[in-house]
């Protein structure tokens, strides 16, 4: 080998070392990587400004804006434009493009700051006794829209709600009466709060900052933005500044199984608010106008009460109120909006084939362009003739680019994770495609060990992706990464079975009421083609992985996949979070409109549906050593099912491990638990698969 080398040309050569130190991604690379995510656009499209986390020593993260003069060709890189010792979020451009607004919590409270883009000293602009979550700047630069989370009796007297929270928080009893649902909600239980929005005028320049505001949606009984994830894009300002479309759902005893989000105009002047979709009984969301005002671009489901139904491309004209559809036949489910300058086409991301493209709908015809593909578009701006955005594949972390209005010219503006990693191997990756249930084509991922060597047999890693109406597509997780996985020198196998989304809206039907049925049947025709096809996987060794439904799936496969002698193709289980009971947990779960469309009504209306595909009714059959991980917090898939899972195991004897975070909800999001989480899911493979 000493040899060998020594005939190689010196560039090669020089080589060799690096290439020899090069190791896998490890979960402490993934916690410390820094991330880019929000970019925002000077009007002129000259000047991109965006958020970089980073984390210190501890693993404590901080955020900071950087901005690029997109003019410049050379090569230096972004600067940062928010002094140190801030950590910030949610950065917003002024129209002129020279300010920009911000939230931070460096005095105490959330509370929006400006700064100049060329740099300077933060103004505080907001000072008032609660937390600002969300904001929207009017379209003159005077007043904000903002959202606070408030208590209905104490109306626009911020103080009044700190006092009552701040009375609770000393009092000496501790109970709580509720008397209708929601009483708990994703990670946290209902306090008579809600998230309101309000508007305030901007101080002048060397003013105070502004102490009070004025409400806009106390009329209306629901949340804005609605929760858990909702944020400024829920709703927008006219621009005419005279009124602010918000998407609400309304409150009321059927809120925990209702998806009936309206838009509502609240004019900013007084005046009661109005319902513009009153006529559509599911969700409309994500209001953004047109240039001139004249028209209002929205999402639309069609179905009630179904949470993953596709969303339709929508236009209103405003004047009279009239809409249309502007894509029917274009069968995807965009999550995002932005019209273009000349206000001819809209942008969109929209899942697809296991991708997670920019698009470009022509307004009039309804035509869709691919513009950015190849990994997973996971923000992007519009501003004159440049595109923002930032894109993550399976290989790299988030990465942002830029780009001309027809997607063309993409060139990179902050490193990948390759780069920020040089001493790191990522595993390669591939999609393959199958013939699955019902003869259908179903698609699923590969990814290569780091430093793999043909020749050799790896072990396997089955990663089972959760929603179920979700995807395991070409695109870079900080949770469920199959770059940790390749790093240990596992292969890693993820198929986007039947109910995954990106593939049309009747493949992500195709799961409702049919849970263990088609899904398993493309799981184990997968694994048979992904077998057939590469013959380095060692089928005699691989561990299957899920979490939330991924979960559930795998408590079903415990008790549901077997060969004819009654062997199970896996050597050990790893149910995250996962739904043992279908029955509990449609009483259980907080957003009932989930379950109750899954399984077509309620648990006393429909009791045989929520049997038929029951893990629970099949632990008689479980023999595959299981570790099970469970969340405290976690009122999605509540811990009642995770603990459900680990007293069967342990009283069936069969091996398994209970891994307990009595401080993270459906997933593990702090960093140190996620290292914890990792490496101990790491050694129950290495115990059970090898390395």
């Amino acid at each position: 080998m000493t040899f060998r080398a020594a005939l190689l040309p010196l560039c090669l050569a020089a080589l060799l070392p690096s290439l020899a130190e090069a190791r896998g991604l490890d979960v402490r690379d993934l916690v410390k990587l820094d991330r880019v995510s929000s970019p925002v656009l000077s009007p002129d499209g000259r000047v991109v400004v965006f958020v970089q986390r980073s984390v210190d020593g501890d693993l404590k993260a901080s955020t900071a804006l950087y901005a690029r003069n997109l003019l410049t060709r050379d090569l230096a890189p972004p600067r940062r434009i928010t002094p140190e010792g801030w950590s910030v979020n949610s950065p917003s451009l002024s129209a002129d493009g020279r300010t920009a607004y911000f939230l931070s919590a460096k005095n105490g409270s959330q509370q929006l700051y400006a700064m100049p883009v060329e740099g300077g000293e933060p103004r505080q602009l907001t000072a008032f006794a609660l937390d600002v979550g969300t904001y929207r700047v009017s379209p003159d630069g005077s007043r904000v829209a903002f959202s606070a989370e408030t208590f209905a009796d104490c109306g626009e007297d911020f103080a009044c709600t700190q006092a009552k929270l701040d009375e609770r928080k000393n009092g000496k009893a501790s109970g709580v009466v509720y008397d209708k649902l929601f009483v708990r909600h994703w990670d946290t239980w209902r306090d008579g709060r809600r998230s309101r929005l309000y508007l305030a005028s901007l101080p002048a320049a060397g003013a105070q900052a502004v102490a009070s505001a004025a409400s806009l949606s106390a009329a209306l009984d629901g949340d804005v933005p609605s929760k858990p994830f909702g944020g400024a894009d829920d709703y927008a300002w006219a621009p005419d500044g005279t009124s602010v479309v918000a998407s609400v759902r309304i409150a009321g005893k059927d809120e925990p199984w209702s998806t009936n989000f309206d838009l509502y105009r609240l004019p900013v002047d007084g005046g009661a608010p109005v319902n513009l979709t009153d006529a559509n009984e599911a969700t409309d969301t994500g209001p953004v106008f047109s240039a001139d005002g004249k028209t209002l671009f929205y999402r639309a489901m069609k179905r009630a009460g179904f949470e993953a139904d596709r969303y339709a491309l929508m236009a209103m004209d405003v004047a009279s109120g009239s809409t249309r559809e502007i894509a029917p036949d274009w069968d995807r489910s965009p999550s995002s909006i932005q019209p273009s300058a000349d206000g001819a086409s809209l942008y969109v991301a929209a899942q697809s084939v296991g991708q997670y493209p920019l698009f470009r709908i022509d307004i009039a015809s309804g035509e869709a362009i691919e513009l950015v593909s190849d990994g997973s578009v996971t923000s992007f701006a519009v501003a004159g003739d440049t595109i923002a955005l930032t894109r993550s594949s399976l290989q790299t972390g988030d990465t942002l680019y830029v780009a001309d209005a027809q997607g063309q010219g993409l060139r990179q503006i902050t490193p990948t994770a390759a780069e920020r990693l040089p001493d790191v191997a990522f595993g390669e990756a591939e999609q393959f495609s199958f013939k699955g249930a019902g003869n259908a084509t179903v698609y699923g991922y590969l990814v290569k060990p780091s430093g793999f060597e043909a020749g050799r047999k790896y072990p396997v890693a089955f990663l089972i992706h959760g929603g179920p109406q979700g995807s395991f597509g070409n695109g870079w997780s900080y949770r469920w990464n199959p770059q940790t996985y390749a790093g240990q020198g596992y292969a890693v196998v993820m198929i986007d079975f039947h109910g995954s989304t990106g593939y049309g809206q009747a493949f992500t039907d195709a799961i409702s009421g049919d849970w263990g049925d088609k899904p398993l049947v493309d799981l184990q025709k997968g694994w048979a083609a992904a077998l057939e096809k590469y013959d380095f996987l060692d089928g005699d060794k691989a561990c299957a992985l899920g979490a939330s439904y991924g979960g559930y799936m795998v408590n079903w496969i415990a008790g549901n996949w077997f060969d004819r002698r009654g062997n199970s193709p896996w050597k050990c289980l790893v149910n995250h979070n996962g739904v043992f009971d279908t029955r509990s947990m449609g009483l259980v779960t907080e957003e009932l409109w989930f379950t109750e469309w899954e399984f077509g009504g309620t648990v006393a209306a429909n009791p045989a549906a929520y049997e038929k595909y029951n893990p629970a009714r099949h632990i008689d059959k479980w023999k595959v050593p299981m570790l099970v991980v469970a969340g405290q917090n976690d009122f999605r898939v509540p811990i009642d099912q995770s603990l459900s899972s680990f007293t069967a195991l342990q009283r069936a004897g069969i091996e398994s491990q209970l891994l307990y975070f009595p401080d993270e909800n459906h997933w593990v999001l702090k960093p140190h638990n996620s290292i914890l989480w990792h490496d101990t899911v790491n050694a129950w493979l290495k115990q059970h698969i090898g390395q």
